[in-house]
């Protein structure tokens, strides 16, 4: 929640100091880039919320917390690669695709041990 309180923050930041006016999503290239950081995180937080969920109820709470603290670490370092230049999100972009993944395989296995 916090890491989307603070994308929402950079939203309204890049709003300001551009003077974009709600409910506009275009303008400046760096707004529309941090616009467009925090709308893409935003689209991804359900999903890696229910495999953290599932993975961390079924497969093993450390594993899984781990993988979602380096999940979020990843996608504060795409928000800030975004913001600065669209190339600046593909490592991150990788790296936190990779992680829900690895979320998605430790939830199935934790899925498949608990009803098998």
């Amino acid at each position: 929640v916090l890491f989307s309180a603070y994308f929402a923050m950079q939203v309204i930041y890049a709003r300001r100091k551009y003077r974009i006016s709600p409910p506009e999503t275009t303008g400046h290239p760096e707004f529309e880039r941090t616009f467009r950081a925090q709308a893409n995180c935003s689209e991804y937080f359900p999903i890696f919320i229910s495999l953290l969920w599932v993975a961390g109820i079924f497969f093993h709470q450390g594993v899984t917390a781990a993988c979602g603290l380096l999940y979020l670490y990843s996608r504060l370092k795409y928000f800030q690669g975004y913001a600065v230049a669209a190339q600046g999100r593909l490592g991150p972009l990788y790296t936190s695709a990779w992680l829900l993944w690895v979320l998605v395989g430790l939830a199935l296995a934790g899925l498949l041990a608990h009803f098998l």
